[in-house]
């Protein structure tokens, strides 16, 4: 095997300290509240030009609609350093040598970060469970997903590992007259 064909080793830019899993939590907490207003927007843009009169019909398009909206949201901001969310909380995410995420590492990252809710659901549906013991699953997936971060050399999410990106605390990059809120 020629030199040039190996592949580099991973090199990890640790400039930027790791965001801490209360901020990282917090964030996540705020942008669900946030894609509320991206999945009415959506709802109601699938619902006009589909011309869906009723809730049920049609569920299945509205689903893979909402879906590919998420993909899209979340893989331009991402691509972009930030969501909303994310520049609230002082939040940027970086690809592992420090440089943007690529459109397709923004999109990676979006699947792999399904790993929040689809074991539970999985879960749920294989036994037959109703809506809300599915809730009850998923609500107890998060906190233990959560904390398996802790695990990670680098306190990075699993599926953030998995997209070789990393989110990081991005107080450091404000300018000093910027007023921050220790937490």
């Amino acid at each position: 095997m020629s030199p040039a064909s190996q592949p580099e080793p991973l090199l990890i830019v640790t400039e930027l300290p790791t965001a801490s899993l209360f901020r990282r939590m917090s964030c996540w907490m705020y942008e669900g509240m946030l894609l509320f207003g991206v999945i009415f927007i959506a709802g109601y843009l699938f619902g006009a030009l589909s011309q869906t009169r009723h809730a049920m019909h049609n569920r299945l398009g509205l689903q893979v609609f909402v879906f590919l909206v998420l993909a899209l949201y979340f893989t331009f901001f991402w691509y972009k350093g930030q969501t909303l969310a994310m520049k609230t909380w002082h939040l940027k995410i970086i690809a592992l040598d420090g440089q943007a995420l690529t459109q397709k590492q923004g999109l990676l990252r979006f699947f792999y970060a399904w790993i929040w809710f689809v074991p539970p659901l999985l879960l749920a549906g294989v036994l037959g469970w109703s809506s809300l013991q599915g809730l009850v699953a998923v609500m107890i997936w998060i906190p233990l997903w959560a904390s398996l971060s802790k695990l990670h050399s680098d306190q990075q999410f699993w599926h953030d590992h998995w997209a070789r990106t990393r989110v990081v605390d991005a107080r450091s990059q404000m300018s000093p007259t910027a007023p921050t809120i220790q937490i």
